[in-house]
């Protein structure tokens, strides 16, 4: 049945000829009916069953294609250039999701994929594409483009459609080409975590380029981008997008913004402030703090349009710019700045309800009381608004907006209608006489330019309010710059406007007196009002009218006072209502990014709005704490002082984005500039000192606690943040600049390439390199992958985040570079050549030492050795580190570490331990060999280590010993044995160790080998050398002895070691003896035996004398011997090496590559 209805879907339409048909695509209207364009759409219907098309789906993969679950989602039918439906099935009136595919073009033997819903059950026959009403009917053309809406783009549609890349899955056909690539798309760019449609994964590499018998990679995410496996973000609940309020630019901010920047002032102060500075300088006041505004508005526009801005306002531009600590930091006194600026504005309305019951004399208790009372009410009544929505809160926002707009042309009509009445209280209509008397500046009692500036501008501030409900925007990006930038706009010029109409019609000084008119004519007059016939002189003792006196000229002035009134409670009540909103939003992103983990429970937001329920009731409870005090003279600074903080903070954004020049600062307002916006951050901090030096100083002190905070917490964020990027750009230049300047002896510094392998395997040798190239040199850990390339290639990638990520958790100063490659000997020289970059190169090759060699393959022996000589060849000093424990730990991975380091991994929460039960397990060289197929792998539960064996004796050694370097060394000695002049590195790395805290304490002794009648004479030049070199020593000790034959059992021990190594040559026939030694390089021949017995006996005697000198050294530093290429055999050199090193304390054997690298010039 579901293999022959599906036969009936597959159906393949024949072309037509007569005439090319189009498919209209209506986007976004669900439920309508998709229609035919042109003559035949009827020729559609004819269709006979696509048997080709269904054998080459269907049978190639031997089984029928019904939308069974374990099956295909999509469905194919074969388009021919009428692109249609068959006209016998139209999709249901009402069904979701009637959506038709974008094919406006030609539409010749493409694929149309019908999006089917597993669960939808039997279908009937005549509905391509289900009959369900959830099971989404959405035909795909065009590479599989679903038509979505603007609007549907940002609010987030019903559905959200998957190519679930890692089940079986058929590809669209794209461009008429049997292809998996896809076609880009809005939604392969999503983060999953975006509640505005799901994020399609696109094919990944490996799944386009590996072989087709293969397993796919993993999926993996590009660059940091957060994501779940698709399965994962298939199960991922959607929040319904029913019923959510989203604002338009007008709503949401322009109104908003409006509001907040009218405040108290408009109505109560800018009559005094024009009294005391002038209209000339009042216009100036008001423009400076226009400056300021209009700056901060231009970057908000840019950071807000640089990429999705979802809640949080301006804790969510400066977190996403400059990162977690300055966002953090700013989010927190943001959030607090609103919350405390609610009970500002409260109490601002509180006081004119309470200076009207005072007139009418109906006053409750006493004036600070009453103050209390109103304001404790106002606020639950706001609360109760906010608490019921966001769209309550709006139309609150319209009503207030109409009665402020009303008040402000009350006041406009109010002016042209100059009453005799209020003559005596200074207003005269509008008068040139009066215009140049306030012209100029006439500061009284102590006021300066400054000090009027500092109390105007809070009424500037509000620009911010649009952008702190940035998540409640339908779309943040072009309603920001819209409605922030008009509303600065509109605000200013009505400021201005009434700073010149209010000083054109009223004079600064009244009594109020009706009988202080002028009967006769003054001969001397000097003042406007006396120049109307008033005469107000008497004013020198104080008056009660006029502006600088009077802080209710507006009400006197305006045509119905009452209104006035209104006006102000309007303007208070819209301000606290705004800030009692975005004070929750904004703590709400905050919280949600869990910064401060302690404010965690306040992320949680209630209804299909996600409203911020507990931030509500915090702010309240603020604000209200706030109101009880009710003298706000003194908090009043601290707020403004807060928003221009975090202005400074969103103009420096703009200008540390652009400078850091990251390809992803590219916002779509681009009438910004980088330098202007440095200017406002500038001018934001000069003006925070203006209006208040101590505010200023506080609000710096808690925004740098704030700060260290943050960075010491160091939360487990990645934004792409502008630091991030400046932090490259800088690291980029420094290298190049470095590149351009020659090596100097001077600056010398051991820069190691360590083969560690896994870093985790070799602590020890790991720690003891980072004691002396930590904050000095460049520490690179090798790791060389062997094996299958395939395998190797996948370990690769994974390998590089998961131990990058363990250095950096253990403080590691150091980088982590795999190669992959046939042996060790390939892997070391590719890592030689090609790590670091520019002067950053590493210049000595550090190596364990080769415990095992005489159990493992000589091959492998073979080119451990041909590592040193490689090394040497490309000018490398070479180090190898011996420990008589061992280094290498990987057969008893430390659980714990495992397991922290797998922790922030996507995969498993199993940690697989590789246990190599071949005898490379034991190997203590330096490499981690990639495991093969045949070792086996032991997966330990999390449970496991309550339940491990305890130790062996040799292991528990082993482990202590490979944490030695982390401690702290103690009073004891380095003895360095500095036999060979290698260019001073063997002397250059034990004082490097002395510079460190946990090797300050010990004391170098430095060994040298000479001649018994000169020991005096020998040591003399030595310290003479050493304090040239300014390199402190406790002791010089001059080795007349060295070429003592060494004892008879010691030389007997070394012949029994090398005796399973030797080639006997003369017990063998000529030409055995030839093919043996060719067969196996490694052999040692009697003839090299005896041409360096000399130099056999000198490393059996120096580790006579090591014994006898250095047992108790916490370190040994000793010249490494160096063996001819070609001559010695790897089986002798190792040989001498283990000869020299065995049974001692740590000994680093050092050879430099014989270049100076220290210098006694200055």
């Amino acid at each position: 049945m579901e293999g022959k209805q599906q036969q009936q879907e597959l159906t393949a339409l024949p072309p037509s000829g007569s005439a090319e048909q189009k498919a209209v695509s209506v986007p976004g209207a669900v439920g309508e009916e998709p229609r035919l364009e042109g003559k035949d759409a009827a020729a559609a219907g004819g269709a006979e069953p696509g048997a080709g098309l269904a054998a080459a789906v269907g049978d190639a993969l031997g089984r029928p294609l019904g939308p069974t679950p374990s099956q295909s989602r999509f469905q194919v039918d074969l388009v021919a250039e009428g692109s249609g439906r068959p006209p016998e099935a139209p999709p249901k009136a009402g069904e979701e999701g009637g959506v038709a595919g974008k094919g406006s073009e030609e539409a010749k033997g493409r694929f149309r994929v019908n999006f089917v819903d597993p669960s939808a059950g039997d279908e009937s026959p005549g509905e391509p594409g289900g009959g369900s009403s959830e099971g989404g009917n959405v035909s795909f053309q065009n590479g599989g483009d679903t038509v979505l809406s603007e609007g549907s783009l940002h609010s987030g549609g019903h559905h959200h459609y998957y190519y679930d890349t890692h089940t079986n899955t058929y590809y669209l056909r794209t461009f008429g080409h049997n292809t998996m690539d896809a076609v880009p798309r809005i939604d392969h760019y999503r983060h999953t975590a975006a509640d505005l449609g799901e994020k399609l994964i696109r094919p990944s590499l490996a799944e386009l380029h590996d072989e087709l018998d293969k397993e796919p990679f993993e999926d993996g995410y590009a660059n940091g981008e957060e994501g779940t496996p698709a399965g994962e973000a298939a199960a991922t609940y959607t929040p319904d997008s029913k019923g959510v309020v989203k604002f338009g630019w007008i709503k949401g901010v322009l109104v908003r913004c409006m509001l907040n920047i009218w405040g108290v002032m408009l109505f109560i102060r800018l009559s005094w402030i024009v009294g005391q500075a002038g209209i000339g300088l009042s216009v100036l006041v008001i423009a400076m703090a226009t400056v300021v505004t209009t700056i901060t508005g231009l970057s908000t526009s840019a950071i807000a349009t640089n990429g999705f801005v979802r809640g949080g306002g301006a804790y969510y531009l400066i977190s996403r710019s400059l990162g977690p600590e300055f966002g953090g930091a700013i989010g927190l006194i943001f959030a607090f700045a609103n919350a405390v600026a609610v009970a500002m504005y409260v109490v601002g309305f509180a006081e004119t309800v309470v200076e009207l019951l005072k007139e009418n004399g109906t006053m409750m208790i006493d004036e600070m009381n009453d103050i209390r009372i109103i304001g404790a009410i106002t606020v639950v009544i706001l609360l109760g608004i906010s608490v019921a929505g966001m769209e309550w809160e709006a139309k609150a926002q319209i009503v207030l907006l109409v009665i402020l707009i009303v008040a402000i042309g009350d006041f406009v009509i109010g002016t042209f209608i100059p009453l005799d009445s209020k003559k005596p209280k200074g207003f005269f209509g509008y008068k040139a006489e009066i215009f140049a008397e306030n012209f100029g500046p006439d500061f009284r009692n102590e006021e300066t330019f400054f000090s009027v500036f500092a109390i105007f501008f809070p009424a500037a501030t509000g620009i911010l309010a649009g952008a702190n409900i940035s998540g409640d925007l339908a779309d943040p990006q072009s309603a920001i710059p819209k409605g922030t930038l008009l509303a600065i706009l509109i605000t200013t010029l009505v400021y201005i406007g009434i700073a010149v109409s209010v000083g054109s019609c009223v004079v600064r000084d009244a009594t109020g007196n009706i009988n202080n008119t002028i009967i006769t004519e003054l001969t001397n007059c000097t003042t406007a009002a006396c120049k109307l016939n008033y005469d107000f002189s008497s004013c020198q003792t104080g008056c009660h009218y006029g502006l600088m006196n009077n802080f209710q000229v507006m009400s006197m002035v305006s045509g119905f006072a009452p209104l006035i009134s209104a006006g102000i409670f309007s303007a208070t009540l819209s301000s606290a209502l705004a800030s009692l909103v975005s004070a929750p939003k904004i703590f709400q992103a905050l919280c949600k990014d869990n910064i401060y983990p302690g404010f965690l429970m306040f992320a949680k937001g209630y209804g299909k709005n996600n409203e911020p329920l507990r931030g509500y009731l915090l702010t309240f409870l603020i604000a209200l704490g706030f109101i009880l005090i009710a003298e706000l003279n003194v908090i009043a600074p601290i707020i403004s002082n807060f928003f221009l903080a975090s202005y400074a903070l969103i103009n420096f954004s703009v200008f540390h984005a652009s400078l850091a020049k990251s390809p992803g600062w590219r916002p779509a307002f681009k009438y910004y500039n980088m330098w202007i916006s440095l200017v406002g951050a500038i001018l934001c901090c000069i003006v925070m000192f203006v209006i208040n030096w101590w505010a200023a100083l506080l609000t710096y002190v808690i925004v740098l606690g704030l700060y260290i905070y943050v960075t010491y917490k160091k939360p487990d964020v990645n934004w792409g943040s502008s630091t991030q990027a400046l932090t490259y750009l800088n690291a980029l230049q420094h290298s190049i600049r470095l590149s351009g300047v020659e090596d100097h002896v001077k600056n010398f510094r051991p820069q190691c390439l360590i083969m560690t392998g896994a870093p985790n395997a070799r602590p020890a040798l790991l720690h003891l390199v980072h004691a002396f190239t930590k904050n000095v040199g460049l520490m690179i850990c090798g790791h060389v992958h062997m094996g299958p390339r395939r395998q190797a290639v996948k370990e690769l990638s994974t390998d590089l985040a998961k131990y990058q990520r363990w250095l950096i958790k253990n403080k590691m100063k150091a980088f982590y570079a795999p190669v992959h490659a046939e042996d060790l000997r390939d892997g070391g020289q590719y890592l030689m050549q090609a790590a670091g970059l520019g002067r950053m190169r590493p210049n000595t090759l550090v190596v364990g030492f080769k415990k095992n060699w005489r159990q493992a393959d000589m091959r492998d022996v073979e080119t451990y050795i041909n590592l040193f000589h490689d090394a040497f060849d490309i000018q490398y000093g070479v180090v190898v580190i011996r420990l008589k424990e061992g280094l290498d730990i990987s057969h008893l991975q430390g659980q714990e570490e495992l397991l922290s380091s797998q922790e922030k991994s996507p995969c498993s929460k199993d940690v697989i331990v590789k246990v190599d039960y071949s005898k490379k397990s034991e190997t203590d060289t330096s490499i981690a060999f990639a495991p093969s197929s045949s070792e086996k792998t032991h997966v330990l539960h999390k449970d496991l280590k309550s339940t491990s064996s305890p130790l062996n004796l040799a292991d528990q050694r082993l482990l202590d010993a490979s944490t030695q370097f982390q401690k702290k060394q103690g009073k004891s000695n380095i003895d360095v044995w500095w036999l060979f002049d290698d260019g001073g590195l063997t002397l250059l790395i034990p004082y490097l160790l002395t510079t460190k805290k946990k090797w300050k304490d010990c004391k170098i002794r430095v060994f040298i080998g000479g001649k018994i009648n000169r020991i005096d004479h020998d040591r003399r030049a030595m310290a003479t050398l050493l304090s040239k070199f300014r390199i402190d020593f406790s002791d010089i000790m001059v080795l007349g002895d060295i070429n003592t034959k060494p004892k008879k059992e010691n030389i007997a021990a070394f012949e029994e070691m090398i005796e399973p190594f030797r080639l006997h040559e003369e017990d063998k026939e000529q030409e055995a003896a030839d093919k043996m030694k060719e067969d196996e390089p490694w052999r040692i021949t009697d003839n090299e035996l005896e041409l360096y017995k000399t130099k056999t006996y000198r490393q059996i005697r120096l580790n006579e004398l090591l014994k006898e000198h250095s047992s108790t050294a916490n370190i040994i530093v000793m010249s490494l011997p160096v063996a001819r290429k070609g001559a010695v055999s790897s089986a002798l050199y190792m040989a001498w090496l283990e000869a020299l090193s065995k049974d001692l304390p740590p000994i680093l054997l050092v050879r430099g590559n014989h270049q100076s690298v220290l210098t006694f010039y200055s």
